[in-house]
């Protein structure tokens, strides 16, 4: 069992999260129980999936939750596009947004990689 605030990982992804809360807020009202709910649950999943992950036995179940972390993590990156589209973003923000997230997902896909690996040693 893992301490996922010790995970750098685990660390950028709640900071992209407090970051997408803070754009959102901006979003249309009409969007309350739309877009503005669904881009927060699945941002909220990465970080989730990766405690999630931490606290169950092993690399094998970790590598796995960080797998489904990852495809929230490209649930959001389709929403931020929608969002940008839409006119909720300003390009801006929907960059600064998508760097923060591609970080994330290159550093999942890095730790995935390595738990991988330690389990096959």
């Amino acid at each position: 069992m893992k301490n996922f605030r010790e995970l750098r990982v685990w660390e950028k992804s709640h900071e992209f999260v407090l970051a997408l809360y803070s754009c959102t807020r901006q979003f249309p009202s009409e969007e309350r129980y739309g877009l503005t709910s669904q881009i927060r649950r699945a941002a909220v999943s990465v970080p989730s999936n990766i405690a999630e992950g931490c606290g169950r036995s092993g690399d094998n179940e970790l590598a796995r939750f960080c797998d489904i972390a990852m495809g929230s993590a490209s649930e959001t990156e389709y929403q931020l596009l929608l969002a940008k589209d839409l006119g909720y973003l300003d390009h801006q923000t929907y960059q600064t947004l998508e760097s923060q997230l591609i970080s994330v997902r290159r550093m999942l896909n890095s730790f995935i990689r390595t738990l991988r690996n330690q389990k096959s040693d």
